[in-house]
């Protein structure tokens, strides 16, 4: 049963979240032109406190919409270039000896780019899976452990990873478990032709367009807070949570296509990236109340990387929003779309 003060709550302050939604979204593109279903994914995952895998070909402007965010927002930013050679103590830190006035020698922790409250892994499949598994005690607890001692990371933590979809070859698959801690993976399409002229015009001049820092980390936690306190229909989330069910192939609800080409479908957090980003994605519609569509839109970019293909899915080259897309399609609506 959902608490009447909860509501009251959303409905008092859902005029300063838009405000400052909208506020960091317009600074942003002040310089990255197009690419407005990417920013939003971007910024629903910092609200939602997730996680973003970006997917594009080079030049895209993935890392530039990444120092973009970084620099609309009071926050530290540290940047990770994922290289075979890169050493797990390259990201989190390590001790070393240092020598007081005295000349007593002693170790001291010295952290590495990973405390940071936007963190970008740039090309995050060229590193080592020892490497890329140094990220996920961090990703997931907010905390990284170095010998016997566990250093907890400021909030809000934010990891913004990027992976280049063609160019395969030398490079490391992110394993199952981390690409679970990634809240949205969003993929980075190519620019029109007046967003490419747009673009040009920005960038071959004497400078770039100013752009202005917004919010704070205090005032982000607050959105956070805000967001969690939307409502959620029962129905509604049966609808999330019949989604994700059939997104696996021993469920009876899944159709023809998740049985022949998936090996495991969506996990747990699937469903509660499914929901908690159908909340704010609420907010943005300027209700306080969760609906069907909402669920309907996080589907893809929540749940396309949770869905593990088989060995026919991965011969035939399967399109796993292909799939989602058939999941949509043969997956009931509840008749009580919660007030949409």
């Amino acid at each position: 049963m959902t608490d009447p003060s909860s509501t009251t709550v959303v409905e008092t302050e859902l005029e300063r979240f838009l405000r400052d939604f909208a506020l960091v979204s317009a600074e942003i593109h002040h310089r990255i032109v197009g690419q407005r279903p990417i920013v939003e994914g971007i910024l629903i995952s910092l609200v939602a406190d997730g996680h973003v895998l970006l997917e594009g070909v080079p030049g895209l402007g993935k890392t530039k919409l990444v120092h973009t965010l970084a620099d609309v927002l009071h926050l530290k930013f540290s940047r990770i270039q994922f290289t075979p050679d890169l050493m797990p103590t390259d990201i989190i830190g390590t001790h070393v000896v240092q020598e007081n006035e005295k000349g007593d020698r002693f170790f001291d922790f010295q952290p590495g780019p990973v405390f940071a409250n936007i963190v970008l892994a740039d090309e995050i499949n060229r590193a080592t899976p020892k490497t890329q598994s140094a990220l996920l005690e961090a990703m997931q607890e907010k905390s990284v452990s170095v010998g016997r001692t566990t250093y907890q990371l400021d909030r809000p933590f934010f990891v913004l990873a990027t992976q280049n979809p063609l160019e395969m070859e030398g490079t490391y698959p992110l394993p199952e478990a981390q690409l679970d801690r990634f809240f949205l993976k969003l993929k980075v399409d190519f620019p029109t032709g007046d967003e490419l002229h747009e673009i040009l015009d920005r960038t071959t001049g004497t400078g770039e367009p100013p752009i202005e820092r917004t919010l704070s980390a205090d005032e982000i936690l607050e959105m956070r807070r805000i967001a969690r306190s939307v409502p959620i229909a029962r129905p509604i989330q049966a609808y999330a949570v019949a989604l994700t069910l059939a997104t696996h192939p021993e469920q009876p609800s899944a159709p023809p296509s998740v049985k022949s080409y998936v090996r495991y479908g969506a996990s747990p957090r699937g469903a509660q990236a499914l929901v908690v980003g159908a909340k704010i994605r609420a907010l943005l519609a300027g209700r306080v109340h969760v609906s069907a569509a909402d669920i309907r839109a996080m589907v893809l970019p929540a749940l396309r990387h949770r869905v593990l293909l088989n060995f026919e899915g991965a011969a035939e080259q399967v399109d796993a929003d292909r799939i989602l897309q058939d999941v949509l399609d043969r997956t009931p609506e509840p008749a009580d779309r919660g007030g949409a």
